[in-house]
């Protein structure tokens, strides 16, 4: 039976997270792509600890946010949702057969060759940046990263978007992805890809889904985060 698209849309969140990852935590994805494809949605929030438990897991088998429900239909994992809404309405994929298949791979190419080394240095400065092998791994986390980043700035080149004029899908899980740490000097020897960024955070559907995910962050966090969060402060302290 076809998918209603009229039907209403309703994606998962958390109602709070640390102040690093407010503005990050990937329902901005989905809220973004919604935005730009102009349908409107209900938000679920989780209070921290929630997503582990059996009802949510029951949508998102690793007790991780977004989910999306749409007319019977339930997903996770924000790219396969981007793509959704993307194939559901217009404005993400272009018509051509051989641009959307472009779009795409650059959807691809995001999720699975640029961010998993962005990952990894969250991972060695931020949630393990108390463990031995931190530091002594960070020189080879960054070199993957300076890779990366130089071979997209030159695919990139003095087009606006990924495939040219258009920005599509991949264009938005790629400046996603690229400012997993924004405020960090990471893009700074690439002012092709700052500019990229720039470009995309400033469309209106982008701003209109920040501002959608920080209203949210209403709720409190677990006791248990408070020491850790402690300890973040002084291993950054200790940094300096």
């Amino acid at each position: 039976m076809p998918i209603d698209p009229s039907a209403p849309i309703t994606i998962t969140a958390f109602d709070w997270v640390p102040p690093f990852a407010q503005g990050q935590v990937r329902d901005l994805r989905v809220r973004w792509a919604l935005e730009e494809v102009g349908q409107s949605y209900a938000v679920r929030l989780l209070p921290q600890g929630d997503q582990k438990h059996a009802p949510h897991r029951a949508l998102q088998p690793f007790g991780q946010v977004p989910t999306f429900e749409h007319d019977g239909l339930t997903l996770f994992e924000s790219g396969a949702i981007v793509q959704q809404i993307a194939e559901r309405w217009d404005g993400l994929f272009p018509t051509d057969p051989a641009a959307r298949a472009r779009a795409i791979e650059w959807m691809f190419a995001a999720l699975n060759t640029v961010e998993p080394p962005l990952t990894d240095y969250a991972i060695a400065t931020l949630f393990e940046a108390d463990k031995p092998w931190s530091k002594r791994r960070l020189p080879a986390v960054k070199a993957r990263i300076d890779e990366r980043f130089g071979e997209l700035a030159l695919r990139l080149g003095d087009r606006a978007w990924l495939d040219g004029d258009v920005f599509t899908a991949g264009d938005l899980l790629m400046v996603a992805v690229l400012r997993m740490h924004e405020g960090s000097d990471l893009l700074d020897p690439y002012p092709t890809l700052a500019a990229y960024v720039a470009r995309g955070t400033a469309r209106p559907a982008f701003q209109r889904a920040l501002d959608a995910q920080m209203a949210g962050f209403t709720g409190s966090p677990p006791p248990h985060i408070a020491a850790w969060l402690e300890q973040q402060k002084q291993l950054e302290g200790a940094a300096q």
